[in-house]
């Protein structure tokens, strides 16, 4: 049976659908830094998939207890035996009931261990009770940690133990790991690589960013993206959410966390005989015991030698300062840029270098040639290197068709303007349709098949039409510009340098 659960809304404003089914087959991990929503997105879930699948709650601060009063789950306290965890956990499977672990006021170390007990008991159930169960473990790097802590390694060994089981071996005895982290790089690998859904959030670390996009198949200069992502806004990939990375939006929710986010409230008035309530003792402040200030630990001499390593800043300089650089028209101003632009294209390698590290490139020339004015931003400089990357010349830049074409460039993103208008520019100079090979160096890849599917994309978007001739060679139509490229052949060879302008 086939049921997909309504998660929110995805980009263009169509139904964000999880498909259950495939779900229980391939598992989910969600990704985000504290406050992207990730509560929200698990709460969602369990709320939409209750009525059609058993639901197990690792919940380490017990904020999902309230599903209890609605959906019915059975709430477990942690501070258990072992024996009574694992009885527990084996009626569990076998009445198929939705419970919620909860280990709220226990020690890091006491939660690692009662989850993994728990966990065990759910794997090692007989096989007369293998029932579809959805496992959701909210902060998941805690039970599967990355790197050894400051827990016993018994405790790590039974938690990373339990996860492993969960998300490698899980699938056949009816066991979908949905697990949840702040941070990717603290999760154990070999528990992430096993998730096929992902719904990544808002993270700030390049570590994080980087790994996303590669969990997502994304470019590595798409990575930033995950910093301007909203509160409760994800980018979802995967067989049970979307062939392609999709940024959808959690809808709302019935039940809310006992805990919330803190929220600014005015202060109260204050008393006229406040100085009175400050400084009267309290009667039992002289019955409670005193606690005497330990003496600070001295440094550690590594600190130390830490702080006289660092460097000093230097003393300002007697002599006068250089007088400012003049300025100049902006048109050749930016005539310099250009020349700078060109210099870094005629690289070879230029084309597969990630857009930060070309920025930077670009402004050590632009010192070195001594451009006045402000530096250019990283977005204006993407901008500049996808309409150079494109190859249009000064004749054809100067008209109002390829005006347009730069307006129409606006509708994707950054990293595929340098792909969109490098097939306008044949279109709008009459040229025939670049190869994949072209296109995909164009978007810094040397994979022929993505630049199919980049087209395949901006078809998607209404942008343009692809069709073929008669001798079965590519020709690609903009319907806003009213114009087509030549028919090319989509296997020819790279001349992306013979579409330069002759002024580089």
């Amino acid at each position: 049976m086939k049921v997909g659960i309504d998660m929110g809304t995805a980009q263009g404003g169509a139904p964000a659908t999880l498909d259950i089914e495939e779900l229980l087959a391939t598992r989910l991990l969600v990704q985000g830094n504290s406050g992207s929503g990730k509560s929200h997105l698990l709460r969602r879930l369990l709320e939409q998939s209750a009525p059609w699948v058993q639901q197990c709650i690792i919940d380490p601060e017990g904020d999902f207890v309230t599903l209890s009063d609605k959906f019915g789950h059975v709430v477990v306290e942690g501070e258990r035996t072992d024996a009574e965890l694992i009885g527990i956990a084996t009626r569990i499977r076998q009445h198929r009931v939705s419970c919620v672990l909860s280990l709220e006021g226990l020690e890091v170390e006491q939660q690692m261990r009662a989850a993994g007990i728990f966990l065990n008991a759910m794997f090692d159930a007989d096989r007369d009770y293998w029932y579809p169960v959805l496992v959701v473990v909210d902060e998941a790097q805690m039970f599967a940690p990355s790197v050894a802590g400051d827990v016993s390694e018994e405790a790590r060994k039974v938690s990373l133990g339990a996860m492993t089981n969960l998300m490698c071996r899980g699938r056949k005895r009816g066991l979908a790991g949905v697990i949840a982290t702040q941070r990717l790089a603290k999760l154990a690998k070999n528990v992430a690589a096993e998730a096929s859904n992902f719904l990544m959030g808002r993270t700030f670390l390049d570590i994080d960013m980087a790994r996303a996009a590669d969990l997502l198949g994304m470019d590595r200069r798409q990575a930033e993206m995950f910093r301007d992502l909203k509160r409760g806004s994800f980018v979802a990939l995967g067989p049970a959410l979307s062939r392609r990375p999709l940024p959808v939006t959690i809808g709302p929710v019935e039940t809310s966390a006992r805990s919330t986010s803190p929220k600014l409230m005015p202060l109260p008035e204050a008393p006229q005989d406040v100085e009175d309530l400050i400084f009267t003792p309290d009667p039992e402040e002289f019955t409670r015991p005193i606690v005497r200030r330990v003496a600070p630990q001295p440094r550690p001499t590594t600190d130390i030698l830490a702080e006289l390593s660092r460097a000093r800043p230097e003393p300002a300089s007697l002599e006068p300062a250089r007088p400012a650089a003049p300025e100049i028209p902006a048109e050749e101003r930016e005539a310099l840029q250009d020349q700078v632009l060109a210099e870094i294209l005629d690289n070879p390698g230029a084309a597969f270098r990630a857009d930060a590290e070309l920025f930077q490139d670009f402004l050590v020339r632009c010192r070195i040639r001594r451009v006045p004015g402000a530096p250019l931003s990283l977005p204006a400089f993407r901008r500049k290197m996808a309409v150079a990357r494109s190859g249009v010349d000064a004749e054809t830049a100067g008209t109002e068709l390829w005006a347009t074409a730069l307006e129409l460039s606006r509708a994707v993103t950054e990293d595929l303007q340098g792909v969109f208008l490098l097939v306008a520019q044949a279109a709008v100079r009459g040229l025939p349709c670049p190869s994949d090979v072209m296109i995909a160096r164009a978007y810094g890849t040397h994979s022929a098949r993505r630049a199919r599917r980049l087209l395949g994309y901006f078809e998607e978007q209404g942008l343009i039409v692809v069709h073929s001739d008669l001798a079965g060679l590519r020709i690609v139509a903009f319907p806003d510009l009213g114009c087509e490229t030549q028919p090319g052949d989509a296997n020819g060879p790279d001349l992306t340098e013979t579409l330069r302008p002759a002024a580089e």
